[in-house]
């Protein structure tokens, strides 16, 4: 992937409630024959999310209570680093991520050794996702100003469709953000140092459930997370986790 002779990767794939799709999506992600572990991180899940991701072959992360998609996946983090993994690739449970996929963010890390993560974009090259009039107003407007943010270009800041490395891995496992993970950890890894780029994937409908962001609660939600942005934008930068220092410490 970079230096490493034999980098060890694990997709973790957050999950509540997903006893409809979790098992379906296990055996997809088995019959790509990555090589890579797997983790399902059950969010407090009261269905039977936990018992079928052990069935088809997952270590599980069963957490006591909910905690969201932030709280989720900085316990995959944490548990990424501590099991000494160089290489997480985040999937999520509903199905919209096809595991076949995957293999376009594998290949922008081989060719571009400088980036520390690597997001799959519905919105680059052929735009397979089609939405919601407002939802896709929300999107457009949410990347326009994590593009600011970030000064560098962003088409999808809400996509869970990531690849990331050992030393966002160390970063992420003591900082991520709770409410809006994927558009706010752009703007927080990004002050400190770190880099990214996009990649063009192919999304598909979710195979079970539903968003939970849906008509008008799309500009809600895009409303709060320009607020949460601007307050992050307030705290300052601690530089003893900066990319630059991360890198020494590894």
């Amino acid at each position: 992937m970079t230096e490493e002779k034999n980098p060890r990767t694990i997709i973790a794939v957050p999950a509540f409630n997903e006893e409809d799709s979790i098992g379906r999506l296990l055996r997809e992600i088995h019959a790509c024959e990555l090589g890579y572990d797997v983790v399902v991180i059950s969010d407090g899940s009261l269905d039977r999310t936990a018992l079928l991701a052990r069935e088809n072959g997952a270590h599980v992360l069963d957490l006591p209570c909910n905690l969201g998609v932030g709280g989720a996946m900085q316990a995959a983090f944490r548990y990424a680093f501590e099991e000494g993994y160089d290489y997480l690739v985040r999937i999520d449970a509903d199905g919209q991520h096809p595991p076949t996929e995957i293999r376009h963010l594998v290949q922008a890390f081989q060719e571009n050794h400088d980036i520390d993560m690597v997001i799959g974009s519905r919105f680059l090259g052929h735009k397979s996702y089609t939405s919601t009039f407002l939802r896709n107003c929300g999107i457009s407007g949410l990347a326009a100003a994590l593009s600011m943010t970030c000064r560098k270009r962003v088409t999808d800041p809400t996509s869970g469709f990531q690849m990331l490395n050992r030393k966002l891995l160390f970063f992420f496992s003591r900082f991520y953000p709770m409410d809006y993970p994927e558009p706010e950890a752009l703007a927080l890894m990004r002050r400190q140092g770190y880099d990214f780029m996009e990649v063009a994937v192919t999304f598909r409908d979710r195979s079970a459930g539903q968003s939970t962001i849906r008509g008008w609660g799309t500009l809600y939600y895009v409303v709060k997370v320009f607020l949460a942005l601007l307050v992050d934008r307030a705290r300052p930068v601690d530089l003893h986790f900066s990319r630059s220092r991360v890198e020494d410490r590894l």
